[in-house]
């Protein structure tokens, strides 16, 4: 397994212990880890802090140049929000843990030629199969149902 995508998992595990959403992120340029977050929209009370978002966010302020030559590395495959800041910034490759649990805009991603990566992990799947088990409502919230 990639070590950075090993980051991702550590990120949505860390997430999950502080209550909240297990999807986590990091942002790799040049075989360095940029940026990483997770889900912290409990944590926070944030309406945008997808694992995604927070990751974009502690990267922070970077030339254009340096996120065109980056990889975002996430366990679930982005919502329309985070694939938006991914085409915003021109992410070239997206490594998704999974998608079989949420099936985000992957197709939007590729239209704008992003190479996508579909890891289908099975930690990943069973990390948010139990998640959506145990805490339906909170997983409706965050993907904006119910």
């Amino acid at each position: 397994m990639d070590k950075f995508f090993k980051e991702a998992i550590s990120e949505a595990q860390k997430g999950l212990s502080e209550g909240g959403i297990p999807i986590g992120s990091v942002i790799v340029h040049q075989g360095a880890i940029l940026g990483r977050g997770h889900n912290r929209r409990v944590q926070k009370g944030s309406v945008i802090l997808h694992g995604e978002m927070d990751a974009f966010e502690n990267a922070g302020r970077q030339p254009a140049k340096v996120y065109r030559e980056s990889t975002l590395y996430t366990t679930l495959s982005p919502c329309p929000m985070c694939t938006g800041a991914i085409l915003l910034y021109g992410i070239p490759r997206v490594v998704i843990g999974e998608n079989q649990t949420f099936m985000g805009a992957e197709d939007l991603l590729r239209s704008h030629g992003v190479e996508v990566v579909v890891l289908n992990d099975e930690e990943c799947i069973r990390m948010m199969e139990d998640f959506i088990r145990d805490r339906p409502e909170l997983w409706n919230e965050d993907i904006g149902e119910e």
